[in-house]
């Protein structure tokens, strides 16, 4: 992780407290991401084991969440930190609930597929859920690390993403009333597709979420609820590539 100068602090206890705190996340994170990537796999390899496993997993990620909370909520109490460092640890408190709801999003996954396998039922849009499994992945590791490191650009970057999130999960849901529509046989099964899709959806919106933290941390500004033209415009970054194209859509 990334220098955050905490070493100014005249209590070298303090420093120590926020370090450990920010070590549990990431390793609150680590276990999420292999949460999702285990569902995702359980689901696109009708894997029914790893499935059980996913669905009964999300303990430990409960009970960490339960845990960074209650040493933040000391840290405020006991320090009354300013600043930065009270930036800090509310970033900490919000990513963690954020970290939590992905887990419960990948245990759904895990959830759906002991379904789909109970029933026999297999789609063909399981090349779709994988191609936005892979978007959704990614963006879940590169908003954890954009928080490992605190980087604003990066975590701008990655908000940019979820906009070809979005539209993937849109596209796989227009296919799949229109596969209701073709065959009413299949209604069960599209929907719990579409019920796992948008969980993938969701863990996108999540990870966003995480890297909106990180920019209210590092400059100290609030980018929810505007668009990443206004964001980036706010916080003084210049980005480009594919958030230049959000950019232009105006699109978060």
């Amino acid at each position: 992780m990334s220098d955050l100068n905490l070493g100014d602090h005249i209590s070298h206890r303090f420093n120590e407290e926020l370090e450990s705190i920010r070590s549990k996340v990431m390793t609150m994170g680590g276990l999420v991401e292999k949460q999702v990537q285990d569902g995702l796999t359980a689901l696109i390899d009708n894997n029914r084991e790893l499935a059980e496993l996913v669905a009964a997993s999300d303990v430990k990620v409960n009970g960490l969440e339960v845990e960074i909370d209650e040493e933040c909520t000391r840290i405020l109490a006991k320090r009354q930190p300013t600043a930065s460092d009270l930036r800090l640890v509310v970033s900490i408190i919000k990513t963690i609930t954020d970290l939590e709801r992905i887990g419960d999003e990948a245990e759904k996954l895990g959830r759906y597929t002991l379904s789909l396998n109970d029933q026999g039922l297999r789609s063909r849009h399981y090349s779709q859920l994988q191609h936005l499994g892979d978007h959704v992945t990614r963006m879940l590791r590169d908003s954890l690390n954009s928080f490992a490191h605190m980087d604003a650009e990066a975590a701008l970057h990655t908000i940019a993403s979820d906009k070809k999130i979005n539209a993937e999960f849109e596209s796989i849901s227009r296919n799949l009333i229109t596969h209701m529509m073709e065959d009413p046989r299949e209604i069960a099964n599209a929907l719990r597709v579409t019920w796992c899709a948008r969980a993938l959806e969701r863990i996108g919106d999540h990870s966003k979420n995480i890297c909106e933290y990180v920019v209210f941390f590092v400059k100290g500004k609030d980018v929810r609820h505007v668009t990443l033209n206004e964001a980036a415009e706010s916080v003084d970054i210049d980005i480009s590539g594919d958030a230049a194209e959000a950019i232009e859509d105006g699109d978060k």
